[in-house]
């Protein structure tokens, strides 16, 4: 078996300051974001540290969304079995 260089065929080039604001600033609008993010994490010409940040935020909006419909339907089933029916 061969030595492989652990960054084989990655792009492990620095992400400047700018590309970083600008790559928050597109974060903020509505539904591209998500498109945007797995974009940057699934594409293999993505610095590898854009590629990272946008697979650990992939991960954390996955586990905020669990949480979220988690939540609200303890709350909806709360309602449906103690709240009063007018």
């Amino acid at each position: 078996m061969e030595y492989q260089e652990p960054f084989e065929n990655k792009n492990i080039s620095i992400v400047s300051v700018s590309n970083w604001i600008l790559t928050l600033l597109v974060l903020f609008i509505p539904i591209a974001n998500i498109i945007m993010l797995f974009i940057w994490a699934f594409n293999s010409s993505t610095p590898l540290s854009k590629s990272n940040f946008a697979k650990a935020a992939l991960i954390v909006w996955v586990v905020l969304l669990l949480v979220t419909v988690l939540f609200w339907g303890s709350i909806s089933r709360y309602m449906a079995v103690y709240a009063p029916v007018v």
